[in-house]
């Protein structure tokens, strides 16, 4: 129980103005900009593709800023085809990355919104991947 009271002061928001959070973010717009998306992108989607040997027709989007959840987070759009467990190929699908403080905090699974118009350029790493 002693324990627990020093980890309850960690969950509260410093100035009541927003709500609790682990990292303090209150959907404020001075989010920074994901300086190492590519490589953090890499390594979650090692682990969330069932296959993630040859990827094709893999494309990146540029972070932007975007409103998910109400709020204001980078997001960076991908766009890829990848191998079912049978080995065939998927129809190429679009994802949302979203990032908090900088971080890869989850994927959004129904991009369409956040990810409307954007501009991809070829991501060739993620073509390359192997296990």
């Amino acid at each position: 129980m002693l324990l627990s009271l020093p980890l309850a002061g960690c969950l509260t928001s410093d100035d009541s103005s927003g709500p609790t959070t682990f990292t303090g973010d209150r959907g404020v717009d001075n989010q920074p900009v994901p300086t190492n998306s590519r490589a953090q992108i890499l390594a979650f989607m090692r682990t969330y593709l069932n296959d993630p040997v040859g990827v094709r027709e893999a494309a990146i989007a540029e972070p932007v800023q975007r409103t998910v959840g109400g709020r204001l987070r980078y997001v960076v759009c991908l766009r890829y085809s990848a191998r079912d467990t049978d080995g065939n190929y998927r129809p190429s699908r679009e994802r949302g990355i979203v990032f908090v403080d900088g971080r890869l905090d989850r994927i959004l699974e129904n991009a369409t919104e956040p990810c409307g118009g954007a501009s991809y350029g070829p991501f060739a790493e993620l073509e390359k991947m192997t296990r």
